[in-house]
């Protein structure tokens, strides 16, 4: 059974005290989380130790740093390495945001290092991918993804490939008034699975978790995760807000 994930991406949010309110909120919510089913925490870097321990190691709960360096170690000012989040007990790194893509020109090529030093420091990415609105416009979605997919990840093996977590998210329907449906959400999950199943087989694709990142809140939760493609959740705004995300953890099928 594949993995079903709520996964919150603070982004450049919250000071500590908030987050840390946040958390405390949260934990008196009702959620339950079944036995494939995770929450995960996208947590800025200098709260990644107190949020952790705020948790206080709840089961199929973890935190994921929003990046890491493609670099081991070295002289590289104000980056944070995989080798070092790895230290600190982190489970989870999000890597290729489309934030990151766009405003740091993060490429393909750039996040398949990524990849390879996540995995190296048995990190798991969040690996996301998703197209722009004149992509989509263009009507050339599903090439635009499957060529991100294959850039950055189709030098991994099966058994590295087995498990992984994709986040996609389509750029034109979050902050541009244009809404993207349930069964837009389902094609292209549909879309994806298809790429890794020709590439490494039913079974690998049919193991990993596809997130939709598309301005998920309580209100759609249920709806979107219910497709048979979509696997939960990469959550922005919504996750700031404790019962928001408490109802977006409960809609997980």
């Amino acid at each position: 059974m594949r993995k079903q994930i709520a996964a919150a991406n603070w982004k450049m949010n919250l000071t500590l005290q908030q987050g840390e309110a946040l958390i405390e909120a949260l934990s008196k919510i009702p959620h339950d989380l079944k036995d494939n089913q995770e929450a995960v925490f996208g947590i800025p870097f200098p709260y990644l130790i107190p949020i952790k321990n705020a948790l206080g190691g709840k089961k199929n709960v973890f935190i994921a740093a929003q990046n890491c360096s493609d670099k081991k170690s070295g002289a590289y000012t104000g980056e944070t390495s995989a080798e070092m989040l790895q230290s600190i007990g982190i489970s989870y790194v999000i890597l290729g945001h489309s934030e990151r893509r766009e405003y740091f020109n993060e490429s393909n090529e750039l996040l398949s290092k990524k990849v390879n030093i996540c995995l190296e420091n048995e990190l798991k990415p969040i690996f996301c991918c998703g197209e722009a609105l004149a992509v989509r416009e263009a009507n050339t979605q599903n090439e635009f993804v499957e060529i991100q997919l294959k850039e950055s990840l189709f030098h991994l093996s099966a058994e590295q490939i087995k498990g992984f977590v994709i986040a996609y998210e389509p750029i034109w329907a979050i902050g541009t008034g244009k809404t993207a449906s349930s069964a837009q959400a389902q094609e292209m999950h549909a879309h994806i699975r298809s790429v890794f199943a020709t590439q490494y087989g039913a079974d690998i694709a049919n193991s990993i978790s596809i997130l939709y990142g598309g301005s998920v809140k309580a209100a759609n939760a249920k709806e979107i995760f219910g497709q048979p493609d979509v696997d939960g959740g990469l959550v922005g705004g919504a996750s700031l807000i404790a019962e928001e995300f408490a109802a977006i953890i409960n809609g997980l099928k």
